[in-house]
């Protein structure tokens, strides 16, 4: 089931830089334009002999002909639906839960696209796919390019080993999957994960960006850099 799909960039309005929203017929006369199209999207998370309902947020990255999705979660045809006539170019993972990845393989057998995770996670994703693997490795420092657009990798291990953020500087964006959310850490209590190891990620890796950035997560609201970096020391103290 889908349950919001919207167009926005860091001001909340539908195009980088400020851009006021823009009648479609218009979109070929405006150049270097990235849009990030959201989706939710409900099923299961099922690890260590347990399975819990969830809701997912999808993240379309690109412009009117090409697009990447950061994550493909539980509905390939709701996701094909938001990339619409658009190229589909990589399925960006965060990481290898099955939350994160059941819909990747129909998504890329519908379109092309390729599949792309952090090696680190190759464990984790076999439990889903134990017959198929990725197309691409991503590794810390990777630069992808999209629309003119350039995402940056970040290898964020804690959540699960291979786990990544991808970070957009000149728009401003984190998409942080399941390593940081709007109140604290992702969740570190279960097979491939630790706690210690994702608050090194954070404090290293997330909390140095500027505070300003928006922080697209993997679930829930959206946060930012500076909303959350004050608290760093509560969520050692909490411990999870």
């Amino acid at each position: 089931m889908v349950y919001q799909i919207f167009r926005l960039n860091g001001t909340g309005r539908s195009w980088r830089r400020g851009w006021p929203a823009t009648p479609r017929r218009q979109l070929t006369k405006i150049t270097f334009m990235v849009a990030l199209d959201h989706l939710v999207t409900s099923g299961t998370f099922s690890l260590d002999g347990g399975t819990w309902e969830v809701d997912n947020n999808v993240w379309l990255l690109g412009d009117e002909a090409e697009c990447v999705v950061i994550d493909a979660p539980h509905d390939a045809d709701a996701i094909l639906a938001a990339v619409g006539p658009r190229r589909l170019r990589a399925i960006l993972c965060t990481h290898a839960h099955d939350d994160h990845i059941d819909a990747a393989r129909s998504l890329a057998d519908a379109t092309g696209a390729s599949v792309w995770l952090h090696p680190a996670d190759q464990e984790l994703w076999d439990l889903t796919y134990p017959d198929w693997v990725p197309d691409r490795e991503l590794a810390d420092g990777q630069k992808i390019t999209v629309a003119g657009a350039e995402l940056r990798v970040l290898h964020t291990p804690g959540h699960s080993r291979g786990a990544v953020c991808f970070h957009l500087p000149d728009q401003g964006w984190l998409f942080s999957g399941d390593t940081l959310f709007s109140g604290g850490p992702g969740a570190t209590g279960r097979s491939f994960s630790d706690f210690g190891t994702i608050i090194t990620s954070i404090r290293d890796r997330l909390l140095v960006l500027d505070p300003g950035t928006v922080v697209h997560t993997g679930h829930g609201d959206s946060t930012t850099i500076g909303t959350e970096a004050p608290h760093l020391d509560e969520w050692i103290a909490r411990g999870h």
